[in-house]
C-alpha cells in the first residue's frame, strides 16, 4: 500500500532511512539523520534555491510547465481583463476582491498616503543630478523607516498594515519624483481626483497645464502592466524581502532590499537590450537572418526564455494584445512590426522550440513603455512600483507564519584547512 514517505539507502554505510513526504516535499532538516563517515548530518546543496521551498504561501500560484499564473485562485488573464491595479492589490493583501464600497474606501486610503513628508522631497533633492531613478527609489524607501519609527513594531498586525498602505500610496510619488529630479523638472504633487495609475502619469508627465489629461487607453494599458507585475511567487526580489524580513526588520528596509534585488543587472539591462536588439534587426526582413544566427551561436536573445516558464509567459500574451490599443493612440513604433515577425519566426524555429525560448513579459512591455514615452532608465522602476504589493503581502504573511525562522542557510566550505598562525615578521 503506498505511503507518503521516501525510503533512502545510504550506499556509504548501508543504512536505510524513511523520510516523510508532505505536500510533495521532504523537510531538509530530516536529512540530518543521514549521518556520513564524519558523523555529521547530510545537507542538501541547491545553488540559487532552484528546487527548494523556503516557505508556505497562499498568495500566488505559478506553474511554469503550463504557463499558469494565479493570485488567490484567480487567473491572471481574468484579473488583467476585468480589474484595476488597486483591486488586485487589495486581493493580494486581503485574500478577496473588494466590494464596490470597500474598493472606494481602499482607493481613498491609498490616495491619503500619496503625499510624502516635505523632508522626503528634500532627501530626493540631495541626489546627484544624473542619479539613476532605481537607486533613488531604493534609498528613499529605506529612508522611510526613519520617518515612521513605529514600523519597527512588526509583531503588531495593525502597525504592519498601516506601513503597507503607506508604501503602496507613496511609492508612485517617490518614483515620479525620482524621474523629475533626474530630468531637472519641478516636482508634480499628487492629484487625488485621478486614479492610482492616472495620478502616477500626471506626476510623471504634467508640465504647465492646470490639470493633466490622462488618455484612457494609455491609463488602462499601464493599469494592466501594473496588474501583471503585482506578484510572481518567490522571485529573487520577493525572496530577498522575506529573507531580510525574517530578521524582524521593518517593511521599509526590507522593501528597499527587495528593490535593490530587482535593480540588478538582469532586470536593468533586459529592457534596453530588447529595444537595442529590435533596432539592430532593422525590420521584419532582417528577422530570418537574426533567428538563424541565434540558433548557430546557441544564444538566448533578450526578451526570450524565462527561468520558470517552459511555455509562453501568460503575462506576455496579455501585453501583446494591449500593445495594439496603445499604438492606436501613440503611433506604432517600427520595432513592433519587427517584434511580431520575430515572435512568429521563433515559434517555428527548432532551436527556439527545443529550448523553450518564448517571449517573456519584458519583450512587449518594453515596447509599450517606449511608445508611451517613459525613458529607459524608468523601465525597472515601472516594474518595481506594482511589485511592492506582492513584497508587502509576502512579508506580512511571513510575520504570521509560526514555522518561519530567521533565514540562515548552510554552506559547503571549500577553503584552506587548519594551519598555524605566523607572526607578521615571519611572513614572506
Amino acid at each position: 500500500m503506498p505511503r507518503d514517505t521516501l525510503t533512502v539507502t545510504d550506499d556509504r554505510t548501508g543504512r536505510t532511512y524513511t523520510l516523510p513526504i508532505t505536500g510533495n516535499t521532504i523537510s531538509a532538516v530530516d536529512l540530518r539523520q543521514v549521518a556520513g563517515p564524519d558523523d555529521r548530518g547530510l545537507i542538501s546543496f541547491d545553488p540559487g534555491l532552484r528546487n527548494t521551498a523556503t516557505c508556505r504561501s497562499a498568495i500566488t500560484q505559478l506553474d511554469g510547465r503550463t504557463g499558469t499564473l494565479r493570485h488567490r485562485g484567480y487567473a491572471i488573464e481574468d484579473l488583467a481583463a476585468h480589474c484595476t491595479y488597486p483591486e488586485v492589490a487589495y486581493l493580494i493583501l486581503e485574500g478577496e476582491l473588494p466590494s464596490p464600497s470597500r474598493l472606494e474606501s481602499w482607493q481613498a486610503e491609498l490616495g491619503h498616503h500619496a503625499l510624502v513628508h516635505e523632508y522626503v522631497r528634500r532627501f530626493i533633492g540631495g541626489f546627484r543630478y544624473d542619479a539613476h531613478p532605481m537607486g533613488m527609489l531604493t534609498s528613499t524607501v529605506a529612508a522611510l523607516s526613519t520617518f515612521y519609527p513605529e514600523a519597527a513594531q512588526v509583531h503588531d498586525p495593525a502597525v504592519r498594515r498601516r506601513q503597507i498602505v503607506r508604501l503602496l500610496g507613496q511609492v508612485p510619488t517617490l518614483a515620479a519624483f525620482a524621474h523629475r529630479k533626474r530630468s531637472g523638472l519641478p516636482y508634480v504633487y499628487p492629484d487625488l481626483e485621478l486614479s492610482y495609475v492616472g495620478n502616477f502619469l500626471s506626476m510623471m508627465f504634467r508640465m504647465t497645464e492646470l490639470r493633466y489629461e490622462v488618455d484612457p487607453v494609455v491609463e488602462r494599458a499601464l493599469d494592466v502592466l501594473f496588474v501583471v507585475h503585482a506578484d510572481h511567487e518567490q522571485a529573487c526580489s520577493t525572496t530577498t524581502m522575506r529573507c531580510v524580513g525574517s530578521a524582524r526588520t521593518d517593511p521599509y528596509s526590507a522593501a528597499a532590499a527587495a528593490t535593490a534585488a530587482l535593480s540588478g543587472r538582469f532586470h536593468d539591462e533586459a529592457y534596453e537590450a530588447v529595444i537595442a536588439m529590435l533596432e539592430a534587426i532593422g525590420g521584419p526582413a532582417g528577422v530570418p537572418a537574426f533567428v538563424a544566427a541565434a540558433a548557430r551561436s546557441r544564444q538566448e536573445p533578450p526578451g526570450f526564455g524565462h527561468r520558470v516558464y517552459r511555455t509562453y509567459d501568460p503575462r506576455a500574451r496579455i501585453l501583446r494584445e494591449h500593445a495594439a490599443k496603445v499604438f492606436a493612440v501613440t503611433g506604432q513604433p517600427r520595432i513592433f512590426e519587427t517584434a511580431l515577425a520575430l515572435e512568429e519566426a521563433a515559434a517555428k524555429d527548432a532551436y527556439f522550440i527545443e529550448h523553450a525560448l518564448y517571449p517573456t513579459v519584458d519583450f512587449y512591455e518594453t515596447i509599450i513603455y517606449h511608445a508611451i514615452g517613459f525613458p529607459p532608465e524608468m523601465f525597472p522602476v515601472l516594474f518595481a512600483i506594482p511589485r511592492f504589493v506582492g513584497w508587502a503581502a509576502q512579508w506580512n504573511e511571513m510575520m504570521s507564519d509560526p514555522d518561519q525562522r530567521t533565514y540562515r542557510p548552510r554552506q559547503l566550505y571549500t577553503g584552506v584547512g587548519v594551519r598555524p598562525y605566523l607572526p607578521l615578521t615571519e611572513r614572506a
